[in-house]
């Protein structure tokens, strides 16, 4: 790096220690990072978190274009939240269901209100700044609803935002654009054109009719906060295609990527030549390394899953989420700016608060597990004779954890599935998306279910600031587990070893030594009623309290809290068979009326299909 640009690093670092947030700064100046890589890793991970910046920076270790002073591109859009948000996300599954992937499926629903434009990383403070004052100049005037008109042609379809109100909203992002440019010395584009939200683009014609059926679906005056939202992009790979990673692979060369599940990675279709038939040339987002991946690894990702959210001002009403029970708020939390409550009652405001702040209940099953899918002889079907594990199959994990007494004690014990893990994070990222804040973890002691509390939590981005409460009062009724004694489970030991954030300090409602083996269905209801009384005693006011369990678990966990006695036993173990991988109930504490109350899970059910095995030895060589 030039000893010029070193130099102006370094005045800005000493500038940014008197603003709002010098802790991020120094404490990662501290740990002995460059200035200019950490405001590179401050822009890049939206300047939220220490930790997220320090990761970063130890992810990209080795990448090339570390030093090089590459600005982000941002823009600023204007987001629906609520009940419309809920629609256009329905609207969105469906229309790829029936008439498969077109360009609006490759970034959330939004309005947009400024284009993309460059900001250099020691400015982007400048740019948080701008939205704050753009939004407090223009709050008095903001629609308290934006109306919306369904607009088709042949190759677009989506709604037009008309009248005074576009107006309005137009000269919030011009106020955006002019502040954006004395602050933070950014040139920015206000849209000064018909202002829409992208239902559907560049879709077959003859999908016209089915698209505009869907969209009348959705009433435009569902309820909805509106969201001036700032997001970033890696400039590098604007034209570049993304895919996401399935599965692990470890590289057999050195000029090979490593994938972690959920990895994403930029591929120019312009540079695969120089790779082999199944292969491809790609970046890590992660690592910002580049090398060759399978990719039958991967699948194809919306451009905008790299994106990264830094600032939002929501408009109309807002309520903090982490307000005291005294109803008073703060301006500003996790990077979202709230103007005051000025033009609604307090009486409303604290209604809504009710519904908000309410002591919840998730509970989830674990994802499809190995036995599931490869039977009982799973086993013997991935051991050596020295008692050695390997991979047989895809859909069978990477690697398995150490344990004391080697690989035997996973027979009654299984691990997840690759499909299973990549159920779990499919789960964790659309509780991400639904804005649900978790704020404690139960889980099974059965590896599975604390596998999937783990791949929920690092889809939440919640891995390191919650621990996993290993509970074996929620353990599977022990009927129906195999043999005459009681399974061997992980020690939290074990587990800490595997890289599992389970909690060292937590006791028990039950120990794990107290599960007995095939126990009547009296004895599995009561110690899961117990579990359940104590795990809501010791949590939070506010909060949802997520439990990883078993299929069982669904009823079970949640009819003590509902006040309803156990189900008939042949009853129960029907309504068991049913409940899909990662299937979830959802409960809320009605306060005012002094009970619990079942109410609509914050995400759908994920349904798959089966996939037969295939050998191709009898493909080719058979009749």
């Amino acid at each position: 790096m030039a000893a010029g640009e070193t130099q102006l690093y370094a005045k800005v670092s000493n500038k940014l220690k008197g603003r709002s947030t010098p802790s991020l700064l120094d404490s990662l100046l501290g740990m002995g990072f460059p200035a200019h890589t950490v405001l590179k890793a401050l822009a890049a991970t939206g300047r939220k978190t220490v930790e997220e910046a320090s990761d970063w920076l130890h992810c990209h270790c080795n990448d090339p274009s570390l030093d090089d002073p590459i600005p982000q591109e941002y823009a600023l859009f204007l987001c629906p939240t609520g009940s419309l948000l809920e629609k256009l996300q329905e609207f969105w599954r469906e229309s790829k269901r029936q008439c498969t992937k077109n360009r609006a499926h490759e970034v959330f629903p939004h309005i947009t209100l400024c284009d993309f434009f460059t900001c250099e990383d020691q400015k982007v403070e400048c740019l948080y700044e701008a939205l704050k004052r753009a939004g407090d100049r223009i709050l008095g005037s903001f629609p308290s609803v934006v109306p919306l008109v369904l607009h088709s042609s042949v190759s677009y379809l989506g709604f037009f935002v008309n009248d005074s109100p576009a107006d309005v909203i137009r000269e919030f992002a011009a106020t955006f654009a002019t502040e954006a440019s004395v602050l933070a010395d950014c040139t920015v584009k206000p849209c000064t054109k018909q202002l829409h939200l992208t239902l559907a683009h560049k879709f077959y014609p003859h999908h016209q009719r089915t698209l505009e059926q869907l969209a009348r679906a959705i009433h435009p005056g569902h309820s909805c906060q509106w969201t001036a939202a700032l997001y970033s992009r890696d400039m590098r790979f604007v034209h570049y295609q993304t895919l996401k990673a399935l599965f692990q692979y470890k590289p057999q060369n050195e000029d090979e990527l490593t994938l972690s599940p959920g990895d994403y990675i930029f591929v120019d279709p312009t540079q695969q030549e120089e790779a082999s038939e199944g292969w491809v040339i790609g970046i890590s987002h992660r690592t910002g390394c580049r090398g060759f991946l399978p990719e039958n690894y991967t699948e194809r990702a919306s451009e905008c899953d790299t994106w990264v959210k830094h600032r939002t001002y929501t408009f109309s009403l807002a309520v903090d989420l982490n307000s005291r029970k005294d109803g008073a708020a703060s301006s500003k939390r996790n990077g979202e700016f709230h103007p005051p409550q000025t033009s609604r009652s307090l009486s409303s405001v604290q209604a809504l608060q009710a519904t908000i702040v309410r002591k919840s209940v998730l509970v989830v099953r674990h994802g499809e597990r190995v036995d599931q899918i490869f039977g009982k002889s799973w086993l013997q079907q991935c051991s050596t004779p020295d008692g050695k594990y390997y991979r047989p199959d895809l859909n069978f994990p990477c690697s398995l954890p150490r344990r004391s007494n080697g690989i035997k004690d996973f027979e009654n014990d299984p691990p997840l599935s690759s499909c299973g893990i990549f159920q779990s994070r499919m789960a964790g990222e659309a509780l991400l998306d639904s804005g649900i804040r978790i704020t404690s973890v139960f889980a099974s002691p059965a590896l599975r279910c604390i596998q999937t509390a783990k791949h929920i939590l690092e889809e939440l981005k919640l891995e390191k600031r919650i621990k996993i409460r290993v509970e074996p009062g929620i353990f599977e009724w022990t009927k129906w587990e195999a043999g005459k004694a009681a399974p061997t489970l992980m020690s939290l030991e074990e587990l800490r070893e595997a890289n599992f954030n389970v909690s060292m300090d937590y006791r028990p409602v039950l120990p794990l030594a107290s599960l007995m083996p095939a126990e009547s269905y009296d004895e599995y209801v009561d110690r899961c009623a117990m579990s359940m009384e104590r795990i809501v005693s010791i949590c939070p006011e506010d909060g949802v309290i997520l439990i990883v369990g078993h299929g069982s678990a669904l009823d079970s966990c949640t009819r003590p809290l509902l006040g309803l006695p156990p189900r008939d036993c042949g009853d129960f173990a029907q309504l068991v068979r049913k409940i899909p991988s990662l299937g979830m109930c959802f409960c809320e504490e009605n306060k005012e009326e002094g009970k619990w109350e079942l109410v609509n899970p914050p995400v759908k059910t994920l349904t798959h299909g089966s996939n037969s095995a295939f050998n191709w030895r009898n493909w080719i060589l058979g009749n």
